[in-house]
């Protein structure tokens, strides 16, 4: 695989290299070009506000915008909010007004459509912007619940899925019309809830499919003209209630495989959404640190899931008891390696698949929790490493798990968030009370 069979210009977009969270629909989190971080040095530019920072997104080349939503866990209701930035300095060009999220307080993503208009979900929400971030409609969507992530199918519709911990009631996935937000024939209602984001990706006769990762199983949706139809021939079981183990977030699709991690409804996130409205409670609750003790005691693992006959090879790269994440793996075909981590009790490894197995070639001794950036050019992994109550960058050397920079960010909390590509040795970085602009020179 090069880089052009990868997430770059996909139709539905608007032509950027990072219009949307993990840079394409199959989130493989892959950019042309690279850091080459160890010839230059890292130059940081750090906001700090009172935010939950979520995610930026390019816009063409030079326009960057950062959305987000209020850690409101109580008091004044919550809202959304989106705003174009310098793509230097981070300061605020034009901003949204407060975006409404239904009460509930999560973090929701944005995308750049092709029309040239923004879009974003926020709690039950979902807003069409001007590029200038005025609201040009606003819909509140029909299942009353947080919802997890939006993409944007080849024909320019909207997808977008509510998450839920339990069986009680299944995810409901929605598709909008980006022209009118008016929902495209009826929602579909999973078999299961769903934590995690979506994923898509065609098959090899062209045929357009959602991947969902659900309680027990990963659910596929085949998308039609007018309806999105479950498909009853592929639902590979990843869990099985009676173990020890917590739920999937999102996956990374690569070479005909699904690759999830499990263990990541830690007790920060169960929190959140045993309340409703999800995340408000009537005083702050002590359960939201993502450090707290999980509700397991299997350790942390990872999985690599055929596509096409549901076989299933997993491996526990790290083994200790309690193992958890608060964001998804990273595969990188050009290297045969799969990137994965445990949050809870720190611990990044390299895991190259070989035919009959996964075998863990390279471990090191960091912390992270975001969403990573891959360059397969540069063979660079870009990701985190919260200690002593800081947030490092580090750049690490793919094939062999050397750290080629760490640089102090300023940010003194880190989360699940998204870090984006720049696209000229540079990074943005989206935390909860910062947003930071790396670059090396």
């Amino acid at each position: 695989m090069t880089l052009k069979d990868r997430d770059q210009f996909l139709p539905g977009y608007y032509e950027s290299n990072w219009p949307v969270e993990c840079g394409g629909n199959r989130r493989q989190k892959a950019s042309a070009g690279g850091l080459w971080a160890h010839e230059g040095n890292a130059i940081v530019t750090t906001v700090t506000n009172d935010r939950w920072n979520v995610m930026a997104i390019k816009r063409g080349n030079s326009e960057v915008y950062i959305g987000g939503t209020m850690p409101a866990w109580s008091g004044p209701e919550p809202y959304g909010w989106i705003k174009k930035v310098n793509p230097f300095t981070l300061e605020t060009i034009n901003e949204s007004p407060k975006l409404p999220a239904g009460g509930h307080v999560w973090c929701g993503a944005i995308a750049a459509h092709a029309n040239g208009d923004l879009y974003k979900v926020n709690g039950r929400y979902m807003h069409r912007l001007s590029k200038e971030c005025e609201i040009i409609i606003e819909k509140k969507l029909s299942v009353n619940q947080a919802h997890n992530g939006l993409l944007i199918l080849s024909d320019g519709t909207i997808i977008t899925k509510d998450l839920r911990l339990s069986n009680d009631i299944g995810s409901t996935i929605t598709r909008l019309n980006a022209n009118t937000l008016e929902m495209i024939g009826d929602p579909l209602i999973l078999p299961e809830g769903s934590m995690g984001r979506i994923a898509s990706d065609y098959d090899e006769n062209n045929n357009e499919f959602i991947y969902v990762p659900g309680i027990e199983h990963i659910w596929r949706i085949k998308v039609c003209k007018n309806e999105l139809l479950l498909d009853n021939n592929w639902s590979p079981r990843y869990r099985f209630l009676k173990e020890n183990n917590g739920l999937a977030w999102d996956g990374c699709i690569s070479e005909n495989h699904l690759w999830i991690m499990d263990n990541g409804d830690i007790d920060s996130v169960r929190a959140i959404f045993e309340s409703m409205p999800n995340g408000r409670f009537e005083t702050p609750s002590h359960r939201l640190s993502w450090r707290r003790k999980t509700p397991w005691s299997n350790p942390q693992r990872l999985l690599k899931v055929s596509m096409k006959d549901e076989t299933i090879k997993e491996i526990y790269p790290f083994g200790i008891s309690g193992g958890g994440i608060i964001a998804p793996p990273v595969h990188v075909p050009e290297f045969n390696i799969c990137i994965a981590w445990d949050s809870i009790n720190g611990g990044l490894a390299g895991i190259r698949d070989f035919s009959e197995k996964l075998e863990t070639i390279w471990k090191i001794d960091i912390r992270p929790t975001m969403q990573p950036i891959v360059f397969p050019e540069t063979g660079e992994l870009v990701i985190n490493d919260f200690k002593n109550n800081e947030d490092f960058i580090v750049v690490i050397d793919i094939k062999n798990g050397t750290i080629l920079d760490k640089v102090k960010t300023g940010s003194r909390l880190a989360n699940g968030m998204f870090l984006t590509a720049g696209g000229n040795r540079d990074i943005y970085y989206c935390s909860t009370f910062a947003i930071s602009y790396i670059r090396w020179e």
